[in-house]
């Protein structure tokens, strides 16, 4: 759903009784909401009463240890758990039973942990067979990832890590989303890749118009990268703040992350 400026159009307000929601309880500019949500796989739940809101334009870091129910948030905003409780809103509108496939045209965009580059196509055809009209396209993404230029006809399976890591970025940033979720994009990575993505995440964050939830084990990297931070514990929020405060909080990194300051989360 796109305007003609190419914008995500407004996604409809459905409800599991068919009747309209009430507008969400955060900050009215909220651009994505969670209010009170629990959710898990089947009967098994793994978030319990979560609530949080993104900006538009802003950035927050989601931390906590192992297990904690991190990549289980981005998965709920995605559609693919089961919601036992609580409501999702985008754009104001409640989109708690709406598909995946809605999710995502509506301007939530996803990378994956396990980034799910095709291997058998190029590094071209990733980024234009799925792109939708606006700001990123497969220009804007080569001058995010350079590497990616110089690999433009290789084949996914040709290409490193890294560079798996780089496109399935650019991939998402081509679909145009108004939220962009990151599941851990330096796992596995060499510290000169590690350093080279993280520029450009925070090049996104910089240029503005595109919010991002970023999941990350590298507790200070993802502090340095976003404004704002949550930490879950055991599947509930148990800490908010400035992504500044956090970062410049040993103690409460210690606590609640198990590392200091500087360490892996």
């Amino acid at each position: 759903m796109s305007d003609q400026d190419g914008n995500p159009g407004r996604v409809p307000k459905p409800s599991r009784d068919g009747t309209r929601r009430a507008k969400p309880a955060g900050s009215p500019r909220d651009l994505l909401r969670l209010d009170g949500v629990t959710a898990g796989y089947g009967d098994s739940v793994v978030l319990e009463e979560v609530t949080l809101g993104v900006v538009a334009g802003g950035s927050v870091a989601i931390l906590g240890r192992n297990g904690a129910g991190k990549t289980t948030l981005l998965l709920t905003i995605m559609g693919f758990t089961r919601l036992h409780a609580g409501s999702l809103f985008f754009y104001g509108d409640d989109i708690s039973v709406l598909p995946s496939y809605r999710r995502a045209r509506a301007g939530l965009g996803w990378v994956p942990q396990e980034r799910w580059v095709f291997p058998s196509l190029t590094v071209d055809e990733h980024l234009t067979s799925v792109a939708r009209y606006g700001h990123w396209n497969a220009a804007r993404v080569f001058e995010l990832f350079p590497r990616l230029q110089e690999r433009r006809r290789n084949r996914g399976n040709e290409l490193s890590g890294g560079e798996q890591q780089m496109l399935a970025i650019g991939r998402a940033l081509t679909l145009n989303p108004r939220v962009l979720l990151l599941d851990e994009p330096m796992e596995g990575l060499a510290p000169i890749l590690v350093q080279e993505l993280s520029g450009a995440i925070r090049r996104m964050v910089e240029d503005g118009g595109l919010a991002l939830v970023l999941v990350e084990q590298h507790a200070r990297l993802a502090l340095e990268l976003t404004a704002q931070a949550v930490v879950l514990e055991r599947g509930r929020v148990v800490h908010t703040s400035s992504s500044l405060a956090l970062l410049a909080d040993a103690p409460t990194q210690d606590r609640l992350l198990a590392v200091s300051s500087g360490g892996r989360a």
